[in-house]
């Protein structure tokens, strides 16, 4: 198949590999991009630049919650997430140890910073402290034991448990906090403005609550689907790499680089991570009945999402027509 497509398009012919500037490999994980081919400052050249996408994500959704007054938590999720990226960078860069735990273990950070964003929400402050306490317990238990263990099947399983803990924990009070059929009386007393609407002003708040729930769902069916299939590219990588290696070198560079699965895998679960940030601050708005005051702003999925305030008068507009019809009714 690489031998038929390459007798025809133009490409450069793969360098050798060489000994690089960071050489000798001390990684216990070496994937299966050939090791500097290209120049002798990037072990992985393509690995390595496809981590500039976590960069630039990152600075985009640090900036969007500095200027919108989003929760600080997730400002400190966002440069975990750079940490990611730029761990990535140089570990791909090096193929060195240390920048391999950077890599790795800031992974585990960010998603506890995350877990501990999700499960505090609504609690006292005893169980917050108490909480970020164990977090931080647990994230060191698991750094000191992945340096001693220095098996990366142990990193990629604690990462998957508590990321798949943390969405399922989210979609769950997504669900019950948000949806007009599940919501709790407990919930409905705490709205800021229950007692004061009318029905028919209640019946369009429902209507807003089931339309930010279907953009909610979008969302998260968008980012996990790219972020698995990510993981899908990353498998694919490890399972053929002799044949892939044999492809990118008949098909030349710059198409053998599409075959890279690793990179692939930095791509897509960098935008993948980056929607459930985005959805992470969404809910948190909603959940603090602060739906009139903010929006999702996604016009197209090519376009990465962003949550911002709206203009202050469309939001006290339409409170303030609320109020004016919820008295006319009374």
């Amino acid at each position: 198949m690489a031998t038929a497509v390459a007798s025809w398009i133009p490409s450069i012919p793969y360098p050798p590999s060489q000994d690089g500037r960071w050489s000798p490999v001390t990684s216990t994980l070496n994937w299966c991009e050939e090791d500097y081919y290209m120049t002798v400052y990037s072990a992985e050249i393509v690995n390595t630049l496809t981590n500039l996408l976590f960069m630039y994500l990152a600075g985009k959704g640090i900036h969007n919650c500095l200027t919108n007054g989003h929760d600080t938590v997730f400002t400190v999720a966002f440069i975990g997430y750079l940490i990611v990226g730029t761990g990535s960078f140089l570990f791909h860069a090096t193929l060195k140890y240390p920048m391999q735990l950077v890599d790795e273990l800031s992974m585990i950070y960010t998603t506890c910073l995350m877990f501990y964003a999700t499960f505090s929400y609504g609690k006292s402050k005893l169980y917050s402290i108490t909480l970020g306490v164990a977090l931080v317990v647990m994230a060191l238990s698991i750094t000191l034991y992945y340096h001693y263990l220095q098996d990366p099947t142990f990193h990629q399983t604690a990462y998957a448990v508590l990321t798949a803990i943390v969405l399922f924990r989210a979609i769950y009070v997504m669900e019950v906090n948000i949806r007009p059929a599940f919501r709790t009386k407990e919930r409905e007393d705490a709205n800021p403005r229950s007692g004061v609407l009318g029905e028919a002003a209640q019946n369009r708040e429902d209507a807003r609550d089931r339309e930010i729930l279907r953009q909610m769902w979008v969302l998260i069916a968008w980012g996990l689907s790219i972020f698995l299939g990510g993981f899908a590219f990353w498998q694919l990588d490890n399972a053929f790499c002799f044949t892939l290696r044999s492809w990118r070198r008949q098909l030349g560079m710059p198409w053998g680089f599409l075959l890279e699965g690793h990179g692939w895998w930095h791509l897509m679960t960098g935008i993948g991570a980056y929607f459930y940030i985005v959805w992470g601050i969404w809910l948190r708005h909603c959940l603090n009945y602060k739906q009139d005051d903010y929006e999702l702003v996604w016009p197209r999925i090519t376009v990465m999402p962003l949550v911002v305030k709206k203009a202050k008068t469309q939001a006290n507009g339409g409170r303030s027509n609320d109020k004016m019809k919820a008295k006319k009714t009374s």
